[in-house]
């Protein structure tokens, strides 16, 4: 019908057309609606499956323009309905073996798997290398090439690609257990392992760093079982470009494992005389020799942690128990440790050392005298002072403590004088003693004497531990001491 009597007709007729247009703008647009929603519906691929299968579709196309020249030229197919019928069975199989090697990669695929495509992925190989015949039968070596490349060879990559990059893209973990890919990963691990980068995620350096440590190590041993020789002085001289190049000077890590190294290889002929038990005469295992129980359990649990965390965790089981308890409590748990572990985990300090005095073994013996016959004794005054001597008569007024004794008066040069204790080891002066520089002016009171006290507590420490924490001398030391004695009492 020409178009013209349809304008006329619209012209004349303007709300008809209006309402006939209005009618198929609301049908197009419900049928958009309906084919978007439809669309969405679908569980479509990801978007790299589908540009791999629309790249797929075009080089198998591109093979199938070579199968359709082919049987004109070489299979005698001259008639158009025969040719058209009969040129695309190659691309046709192609196409179906790659469709059912998918579904069998979706099928056989788990979480660590990719799955196997089966015999149709095997397939989808050997159609692609018939179909390279006719490219090179058509177009000669050069012509050929292209097209054999372009076409079946590319194709069958591209399906094998849309095969299985499904499954790579929802789980990229998975391996794929295909012959192929089997002797793909063997092939490539043998081979780093043969290069010596069997090791991953190691820099250039650390790299070169373990490869000169194994060649000092390989040269030690030579030289230690060749000391001699025409060769002994090279060898030296690598075994010292060795050692410089890997880094054990300056390296710690690097110099245990060059000493490690080494002491295996020396005492490597101690392997042959290593006593071990026999594995057949082993005890058979009974079928439950360690019952469930709570206490196995929990112990199971604390044996995998670390002792400290161990000790922190029975203590806050057990809040009200001594640092000696928690150690037994976690040496029953399997974690063997000790109370002073235990107390320098919790910060607890040093246990007190209370002063036990000793039982006597034996009857109390009446004292020796200890002041001669005939000898007259002064009155003394018996109390406690900051100096432990006896305090004699002449010294001080008479207290309630007093000694009185009457015997018949001698010469003056009997009398009897007390001698004053002996020092203590610590209080020995040192001939050789000499004072510091820092001893001399020292204010009053003493600075070192708050330093002591924050330090030591209630605890009094010895002259000489003095002496070798402060550097200090014997009479600075002697009177931080008596200071904190006196402070302690």
């Amino acid at each position: 019908m020409p178009a013209y009597p349809l304008i006329t007709w619209a012209v004349d007729h303007p709300w008809p057309t209006a309402g006939i247009t209005a009618a198929a703008l609301a049908v197009l647009g419900a049928a958009l609606w309906a084919t978007i929603r439809t669309a969405r519906a679908i569980n479509w691929p990801p978007a790299p499956v589908l540009v791999a299968g629309a790249g797929a579709v075009v080089c198998t196309a591109y093979s199938g323009d070579t199968s359709w020249r082919f049987a004109g030229e070489r299979l005698g197919m001259v008639d158009d309905v025969e040719r058209a019928l009969m040129f695309g069975a190659g691309e046709l199989a192609l196409l179906a073996c790659a469709v059912m090697a998918r579904a069998n990669k979706a099928a056989t695929a788990t979480d660590t798997t990719a799955g196997s495509a089966g015999v149709p992925g095997v397939l989808v190989w050997l159609i692609t290398g018939v179909q390279v015949i006719p490219c090179y039968a058509t177009s000669g070596i050069v012509g050929g090439t292209v097209r054999a490349v372009i076409g079946p060879i590319l194709a069958g990559l591209l399906w094998h690609l849309a095969m299985g990059l499904e499954i790579r893209v929802a789980r990229p973990e998975a391996l794929s257990t295909g012959l192929p890919a089997v002797i793909g990963r063997e092939v490539r691990e043998r081979l780093l392992s043969r290069l010596g980068l069997a090791t991953r995620d190691r820099t250039a350096e650390q790299i070169t760093r373990d490869r000169a440590t194994a060649r000092a190590v390989h040269l030690a041993a030579v030289l230690e079982d060749r000391p001699g020789g025409w060769l002994a002085g090279y060898r030296k001289r690598r075994l010292a470009a060795a050692v410089a190049r890997s880094g054990a000077g300056t390296s710690g890590e690097q110099r245990h494992r060059l000493l490690q190294q080494l002491a295996a290889r020396r005492t490597s002929g101690q392997l042959a005389t290593v006593p071990l038990a026999s594995p057949w005469a082993g005890t058979p295992v009974p079928e439950d020799p360690y019952p469930r129980t709570p206490l196995g359990v929990t112990g199971a649990q604390l044996r995998t942690m670390d002792p400290l965390a161990v000790v922190h965790l029975v203590r806050a089981a057990h809040p009200e128990d001594t640092p000696a308890e928690v150690a037994t409590l976690c040496t029953e748990y399997g974690v063997p440790v000790s109370e002073t572990q235990v107390r320098v985990a919790l910060r607890a300090g040093n246990s007190p050392s209370p002063s036990s005095v000793p039982a006597l073994v034996g009857p109390v013996l009446d004292p020796v005298p200890v002041v001669p016959a005939g000898v007259r004794l002064l009155p003394v005054t018996c109390h406690r002072a900051e100096q432990r001597v006896p305090v004699f008569a002449a010294a001080g007024s008479r207290t309630r403590t007093v000694v009185h004794a009457e015997v018949p008066d001698p010469e003056p040069d009997d009398e009897y004088v007390p001698e004053p204790p002996a020092p203590e080891p610590d209080d020995v002066p040192d001939p050789d003693d000499e004072v510091p520089e820092g001893d001399r002016d020292v204010p009053d009171p003493d600075p070192l004497i708050e330093q002591a006290r924050a330090e030591y507590g209630t605890d009094v420490p010895g002259v000489r531990a003095l002496k070798s924490r402060y550097g200090i001398g014997q009479a600075r030391a002697q009177r931080i001491r008596d200071a904190l004695a006196a402070e302690a009492i």
